[in-house]
């Protein structure tokens, strides 16, 4: 019995998978957040499932028992949901693969994500992950990227990855599609660390405009913005409250500003390309040479 249980197949056009999993690769559940909402946003319908048994360690990502309606015992394992929906006004689909890091068989189970990602024909695979770094939260959350080709990363205008260490199923996910010729992206939206437990909309809110951006279409955000201002508010609350924390968050804001500012002051190579620029325009008026304009004669 195969792994990956397919109910339909759907008829996909241009079809873009988008992927995002609770545990390591999820701060502030800022990716799952922001795939479950696309999912919802999109009326998303699912068409296939991951069998969990092979790939997690039970003692360590242990099913829920919930009760439905007061009164049944209902048991939950860890899910791994593949959804399809069309994207509003453009004329490809999505695929949008809500999951849980796997404990076990890593290799197995890219494969298997792999393997229904080309036989649905899709044509980008975009991860969403968020980590948690040192960032204030009154500021848009920072996105920074990761891809098989370097020219998807200059298109979305955000800063290259330059991360060197540990990976999760995201990473191995990314190489396994570089090796498979498919073109995919890896979103990373920053978390502030002194509320890592709370569910980040900033972050979700600042992948879901990233995605949209590469896709190329304009994603309703307004729940996820009002959640995001109440979530500013709240956090502010409980930051003002401890003075030690307060100062820390200024600090964090100062250093956000300065970074800003410095991106704004243009580069030594803008300035010398636009020096020579200038030098070049003068010669081809015939005001260079021996004799300047307005000064003396050589």
């Amino acid at each position: 019995m195969s792994e990956l249980i397919v109910s339909s197949r759907p008829e996909l056009r241009h079809p873009v998978l988008v992927a995002a999993f609770r545990g390591w690769n999820d701060g502030g559940q800022g990716a799952t957040l922001g795939a479950g909402y696309l999912a919802r946003e999109w009326g998303a319908e699912v068409f296939a499932e991951i069998d969990p048994e092979n790939f997690y360690d039970f003692q360590a990502v242990r099913p829920n028992v919930s009760l439905e309606e007061g009164m049944t015992r209902k048991l939950e394992w860890p899910s791994n949901t593949f959804l399809h929906a069309p994207i509003p006004d453009l004329d490809r689909d999505v695929v949008i693969m809500l999951g849980v890091e796997p404990n076990l068989r890593w290799k197995t189970y890219s494969q298997l994500v792999l393997g229904l990602a080309q036989e649905l024909g899709v044509e980008l695979v975009v991860t969403l992950g968020s980590l948690l770094a040192d960032v204030p939260h009154t500021r848009p959350a920072p996105v920074s990227a990761a891809a098989s080709d370097t020219s998807l990363v200059e298109e979305l205008g955000v800063e290259p990855s330059r991360y060197e260490g540990p990976t999760g199923i995201l990473g191995v996910l990314l190489d396994a599609c570089r090796r498979a010729g498919i073109p995919s992206v890896s979103l990373w939206a920053a978390v502030p660390h002194y509320v890592s437990l709370a569910p980040s909309p900033r972050a979700a809110l600042a992948l879901c405009r990233r995605l949209g951006e590469l896709v190329g279409t304009e994603i309703e955000l307004a729940e996820l913005e009002q959640a995001a201002e109440e979530y500013n508010e709240q956090v502010t609350e409980a930051v003002a409250s401890d003075a030690e924390t307060a100062a820390y968050v200024e600090e964090l804001e100062r250093r956000v500003d300065l970074m800003e500012a410095a991106e704004d002051l243009p580069s030594g190579e803008s300035l010398a390309a636009e020096l020579t620029r200038f030098l070049r325009e003068r010669e081809e008026n015939g005001e260079g040479g021996g004799e300047s304009a307005g000064g003396p004669a050589s």
